[in-house]
């Protein structure tokens, strides 16, 4: 994160584009905001838009903006995010997204500085900066033809990465305290304090939803927490079941997303089973590594007889989930959240690790 402040530092006096990469909930936007607040243009207005959350008939005319019967409805002229960012910058989010015919235009703008309102005839001329975000891998958007080869290379003059928030787990204490003291002023109380048993418990949480996901935890813990001093015990249930599936040797179990309800008895206490489906997770020891398949195997016959021997009937479908979300989960770590790249690794089509993903819960 020091370097991604030196770089904020370095690139705020410039106008050039910058391309923000990292998975959802990292920063990407505060960055970009840091970027605006910190340069010669912080007097003129930032302005965002999620390229992916408008249908892409709209987006034309949001970007760009339309003249009077432009189109059926266009009642008025109408100026587009382009025009509104005037003199300042213009933030667009999950450009991965934005459609191919768009690209195009986008492309136009960022080489000559002009573009046109839908059903316009004149040329308006941009005086924006444009920063860029997404959370996928363009040089692969490319690769498979979504992505425009030529904007990529306008857009990725300077990209800055956001580390994910397991990756800086060492930071996760002093957002804790921060976003505790943030929620108790929205919702007028007194700031919560936490324990250190607690802070330990939650760096030891992967956030898969990153920072955006500890910052609702600390909402949900001034909420729901009933003391001043917030405990161990006093975590909401997604940490809580992360912590008690814990190996001695530091194996994580299938984050709680990833099993559904009637799962989670089988989930919590640490068996030989629970280790077992583990052994795949990237930070396993040497020593449980290089063990024989028989180990996990074993242990997974103990599993499974355990069920059997408490009179489960959903054996098959409870340990195949937990299985494929483990799979999943550590191909996802390995390539840094690139789902393509994770589905190539397993062996598995693209379009198999998106109906998993959903089916998993592991979004």
């Amino acid at each position: 994160m020091q370097d991604v402040f030196r770089a904020i530092g370095r690139l705020s006096q410039s106008n050039v584009t910058v391309l923000i990469t990292g998975e959802s909930g990292s920063g990407k936007e505060l960055v970009a905001r840091a970027l605006h607040k910190h340069s010669p243009r912080a007097n003129g207005p930032f302005v965002a838009i999620n390229t992916a959350a408008i249908p892409k008939d709209l987006l034309e005319s949001e970007l760009f903006g339309h003249e009077r019967g432009a189109f059926t409805g266009a009642q008025t002229m109408r100026r587009g995010r382009f025009e509104q960012a005037e003199g300042g910058t213009l933030f667009l989010d999950e450009i991965g997204d934005m459609p191919f015919d768009l690209q195009t235009r986008l492309l136009r703008v960022l080489s000559d500085g002009h573009f046109y309102r839908v059903g316009g005839h004149n040329s308006v001329k941009a005086n924006v900066r444009v920063i860029a975000a997404t959370h996928q891998d363009l040089e692969m958007r490319v690769k498979q033809g979504g992505f425009r080869e030529d904007l990529f290379h306008r857009l990725n003059v300077i990209r800055l990465r956001l580390p994910a928030l397991r990756e800086r787990s060492e930071d996760v204490p002093a957002l804790t305290r921060h976003f505790l003291q943030q929620s108790a002023k929205q919702l007028g109380v007194e700031p919560k304090r936490i324990s250190d048993a607690a802070l330990a418990q939650l760096a030891a949480f992967s956030f898969p939803g990153n920072v955006r996901q500890l910052e609702n935890i600390c909402h949900w813990l001034t909420v729901m927490a009933p003391a001043q001093l917030i405990e161990a015990k006093d975590l909401p249930p997604e940490v809580m079941a992360n912590a008690s599936s814990e190996a001695p040797a530091a194996l994580a179990a299938v984050p709680p997303a990833a099993v559904s309800e009637h799962e989670q008895p089988s989930v919590a206490p640490v068996s030989a089973a629970s280790v077992a489906m583990t052994a795949v997770q990237p930070a396993v020891p040497a020593a449980v590594a290089s063990a024989p398949a028989a180990t996990w195997e074993s242990g997974l016959e103990l599993e499974a007889q355990s069920m059997l021997a408490a009179g489960r009937t959903d054996v098959w479908d409870a340990l195949s989930r937990r299985f494929e979300s483990r799979l999943i989960l550590t191909a996802l770590a390995n390539t840094r959240g690139r789902r393509i790249e994770a589905a190539q690794k397993l062996g598995i089509g693209r379009n198999t690790i998106t109906r998993k993903i959903q089916e998993l819960g592991l979004e």
